[in-house]
């Protein structure tokens, strides 16, 4: 027993562990009450000591847990494993929680983009955008486009995007509740939040991408460092800004996990490399790639999948479903599967997908064997839902007016879709004159009725949980139509019935009222609450 152990003897130690250890007794157990950078330096000390989290804890930070010091020991013990080892996983062992509020809807899809993290995000879908605040609407003003001679006009188009969508809310909400009286299944509550959405819905295509909104998210330090490099490297402004006010506050809270961000000869390096890459792809593509663009037969193009053949899907599925239940090779197990009939698949597929109750039940990863690649043309309102599916790829163009906008049928019936037309037509008209001078800030004025151009590649596992999520009836009607197009190509583009047929929570109704049932669910919810 060495003078630590002696001078903390198990009274003492246990004490000092119940502080910090939600089980001190236990073997298994939450560290609390410590910063960021200490959990992460005791875990990084895992890989090369034999000792317990209770053992590091006292055998060294016991000394400074009283004094306060542990901080700056941790992150000496950090820097050294980080800086000895190289071990990027280390930054995965300690995160925060951040709030990046007023930033645009440009921005937010900049955030979002990377998977490791979580992220929320204000909706337009309950969130009214016809308020002003301190005399402005909560839209992102651009430096460069501010600086120029199409500042005057910009605010002037999007102030007159704000007072279009502020003016109709009320009488599309009016409209809405005449078109969906109240029934006596329905509280006034239910009634008035479902139909108050469904006018949200049905007007956010007025509001640009330049619209404000604010994102919390909780992210590792590895995570982090990737988003500020990226933010580092990106053309616009605001991400750049944004990056910078975010390292600034990282840096109270998780120090040593964003160390090397602005180093020149690391984040600095590897930020170039990035905007390099970018810039040189770009310059080609605009060098080679020639003609006009074709309007697409469809919103959903199913462009390529694999296995190509169905008969090869079921197989890699049923390969994949009993692999771990065996002791045969890949190649073996391949090799008989293969051979049997289709039902004797069948069977397996049924046992390995099981009575789907609902449709958080899903299948293992055998259904990551297979992979679907879609190309999309919808609008940007949709495309902002269906982004923030992190288990797909999800490549896209920049937003712009080239390919048209959606404008929802009910507006015609609700008596106002000239003023709808007349507002977005004056933005469509301001991004053909300022894309000539600034390409990318021009994206801001882009309504969010507007179709982007997105590619997404996902296998049939993740396919199960976004297609089915984004399909039930509160859902969107514009992502809704998309993920439905997306589950029957799946099903006669590819013929993969079998995949499809798992999919037995894609809904492929059409919604009226599409919060109505959410919230009848919530009345249900509170009442068993007080009835409890």
């Amino acid at each position: 027993m060495d003078a630590l152990d002696e001078q903390l003897e198990d009274p003492t130690r246990r004490a000092l562990l119940a502080r910090f250890l939600t089980d001190p007794d236990g073997d298994v157990f939450a560290i609390t009450g410590l910063p960021e950078v200490v959990k992460g330096a005791v875990f990084a000390r895992y890989s090369r000591s034999p000792s317990s989290v209770k053992d590091l804890l006292v055998d060294e930070f016991a000394s400074d847990l009283d004094d306060g010091g542990v901080a700056e020991r941790a992150d000496a013990l950090y820097a050294r494993v980080f800086g000895d080892y190289g071990d990027d996983s280390v930054a995965q062992l300690g995160g925060a929680h951040v709030a990046l509020e007023g930033i645009s809807n440009v921005a937010t899809k900049r955030i979002e983009w990377g998977r490791l993290a979580a992220y929320l995000e204000q909706s337009t879908r309950y969130i009214a955008y016809d308020q002003q605040v301190d005399g402005r609407y909560r839209y992102h003003r651009e430096a460069a486009i501010m600086a120029g001679p199409h500042a005057e006009r910009y605010e002037a188009v999007l102030d007159h995007l704000f007072d279009t969508y502020a003016a109709l809310l009320p009488v599309v909400i009016g409209w809405v509740r005449e078109r969906f009286p109240r029934d006596e299944e329905t509280s006034e509550r239910a009634w008035q939040a479902a139909t108050r959405a469904k006018g949200l819905d049905l007007l956010r295509g007025l509001l640009p991408a330049a619209t404000t909104a604010n994102v919390g998210m909780f992210a590792s330090g590895q995570a982090y460092e990737m988003l500020l490099l990226r933010l580092a490297s990106d053309p616009l402004a605001e991400s750049r800004d944004l990056g910078g006010r975010l390292l600034h506050e990282l840096r109270k809270v998780i120090p040593s996990f964003v160390t090397r961000v602005d180093r020149p000869d690391r984040g600095g390096v590897w930020s170039d490399y990035l905007a390099t890459t970018r810039e040189d792809t770009r310059a080609l593509a605009a060098r080679h790639v020639i003609g006009p663009v074709d309007a697409p037969d469809a919103p959903v193009t199913l462009v390529d999948w694999w296995p190509r053949d169905p008969v090869d899907a079921e197989v890699a599925l049923v390969v994949a479903a009993l692999l771990p239940h065996v002791t045969h090779s890949e190649q073996q197990l391949e090799a008989q599967v293969r051979t049997w009939p289709a039902e004797q698949r069948a069977e397996v597929l049924r046992a390995y997908v099981g009575e789907r109750v609902n449709r958080r039940h899903r299948p293992g990863r055998a259904f990551e064997r297979v992979v679907y690649r879609f190309d999309v043309l919808g609008d940007y309102g949709g495309f902002r839902d269906l982004q923030r599916h992190r288990m797909c790829t999800i490549e896209w163009q920049r937003l712009t007016t080239e390919h048209g906008y959606d404008t929802p049928s009910e507006l015609a019936e609700a008596g106002v879709a000239d003023r709808w037309h007349e507002a977005i037509g004056r933005a469509e008209a301001l991004h053909r004159d300022l894309v000539r001078d600034h390409p990318e800030e021009a994206q801001y004025v882009v309504p969010f009725a507007f179709r982007i151009r997105y590619s997404v590649q996902i296998n049939a596992r993740a396919a199960m949980q976004m297609l089915e999520l984004r399909s039930t009836p509160q859902g969107h009607p514009q992502y809704r139509s998309i993920v439905q197009a997306m589950h029957r190509a799946i099903a006669d583009v590819a013929g993969h019935t079998a995949v499809a047929d798992a999919m037995v929570h894609v809904d492929h109704g059409a919604g009226d009222l599409e919060r109505l049932a959410s919230e009848r669910a919530l009345d249900r919810r509170r009442a068993d609450r007080a009835a409890g």
